[in-house]
C-alpha cells in the first residue's frame, strides 16, 4: 500500500504508557499537600499533556503563583514514589517494532521534561526505538506546535507527511497548529469526543486498534 505518512510522532503519557491514573493522583495529593483546593479527578486529569508549569496553574488556579515550587516539588516527590508502578499498554512495544520495521521514523513529542522521558524510555527498555524526541521542557508546551515543527525539521519531513498520535485535545491541536493530521486514543487522559471534535483521522479504543489502524493506513 502507498505510505501516508513517513513520521509517526506519539504522544508518552496516556498514549504508550499507562500512567493516567497515577498522575492524577500524583497531582491531586500534591496540591493537598501545599493546602490547594484538590480538583476532581476530571479537572486533574484534563491537564495531562501539558508541561509540569501548565499543568500547575491550571489545576490549582487558586494558588498563589510563589507557591508553584513547592508545589513543583511535591509532585515530583509523589510522582518519584509511583513511578516504577507504570507500564506500557498491552501491546504497545509489538506496535511499535512492527511499525519500526515497515520503515517509519518514530518520535516522541511530550509534556514531559527531558530527564522524566529519558528515565521512562529506560525504564520500560525503549531507549534505542525512537528517532527522535522532544519535551516540553526543551520547546515550548503543548498546543504550540514547536515540537512538532522541531521534529519535522530534523528529518526534513512535511507537515502533509507527519502524524501525530495523542491521547489528549492538547496532542491534536497541537497537530493542527503544525499543520499535521492526527489520530486520537481514547483510553486515555480524554474522552473521545473531544479529541472526535478535533477532527482526527481516527480515534482508537484500544492500543491493538491503533495498531491495526497504523499498518493499514498510515
Amino acid at each position: 500500500m502507498t505510505r501516508q505518512f513517513d513520521l509517526l510522532a506519539f504522544d508518552w503519557d496516556g498514549t504508550l504508557f499507562d500512567s493516567t491514573q497515577i498522575i492524577t493522583r500524583c497531582l491531586q495529593d500534591a496540591i493537598r499537600d501545599v493546602g490547594g483546593e484538590v480538583p476532581s479527578d476530571r479537572d486533574a486529569s484534563y491537564v495531562i499533556g501539558l508541561s509540569l508549569n501548565q499543568a500547575l496553574q491550571h489545576a490549582a488556579p487558586n494558588l498563589p503563583p510563589e507557591r508553584y515550587p513547592q508545589l513543583m516539588a511535591r509532585y515530583r516527590l509523589h510522582w518519584a514514589r509511583h513511578q516504577d508502578d507504570v507500564v506500557l499498554f498491552p501491546g504497545a512495544l509489538a506496535m511499535l517494532q512492527a511499525l519500526k520495521s515497515h520503515g517509519f521514523l518514530l518520535a516522541v513529542a511530550t509534556g514531559k521534561s527531558r530527564r522524566g522521558l529519558d528515565e521512562a524510555l529506560h525504564t520500560v527498555g525503549l531507549r534505542g526505538l525512537f528517532d527522535a524526541s522532544r519535551t516540553a521542557d526543551e520547546t515550548a508546551g503543548k498546543p504550540h506546535p514547536l515540537m512538532l515543527q522541531e521534529l519535522m525539521a530534523e528529518f526534513g519531513v512535511a507537515p502533509s507527511r507527519t502524524l501525530m498520535i495523542g491521547d489528549t485535545v492538547h496532542d491534536l491541536q497541537m497537530a493542527i497548529n503544525a499543520g499535521c493530521a492526527s489520530v486520537g486514543v481514547s483510553y486515555g487522559a480524554h474522552p473521545p469526543q473531544g479529541l472526535i471534535d478535533l477532527h482526527p483521522l481516527f480515534v482508537a479504543e484500544t492500543t491493538a486498534e491503533l495498531h491495526d489502524w497504523l499498518l493499514r493506513n498510515a
